[in-house]
């Protein structure tokens, strides 16, 4: 079965059970944690995973989930558009992420 065929809140679930409990909202350059109000960079994101999903009843219906956890410890995901229905500032934001953050597969 291909991954986008699942629902991204399946996958929530998953990261949550893994300690991956915070969420995320992106406002002027930053991430925030939805809990704290702790703001957060590109530099202070580790990218852990992440997971591209088709809408099941419409494929033009885009996401992506970030995996991520910030350089304090804090673990959590993110959820945004990509494709067509994209905000541009959040994805630029996840662009910005340096490449030594991100986890090697």
């Amino acid at each position: 079965m291909k991954e986008y065929a699942k629902h991204e809140r399946d996958l929530i679930r998953k990261y949550e059970n893994d300690g991956f409990t915070h969420g995320f909202r992106y406002e002027s350059g930053k991430l925030i944690d939805t809990r704290t109000k702790i703001t957060y960079g590109p530099q202070d994101v580790k990218h852990i995973n992440d997971h591209r999903y088709e809408g099941m009843s419409n494929p033009s219906d885009l996401s992506i989930l970030y995996v991520m956890e910030m350089g304090d410890g804090t673990k959590g995901t993110f959820l945004m558009a990509y494709g067509p229905n994209a905000d541009l500032d959040t994805a630029d934001f996840f662009k910005a992420i340096p490449e030594e953050n991100f986890r090697k597969k």
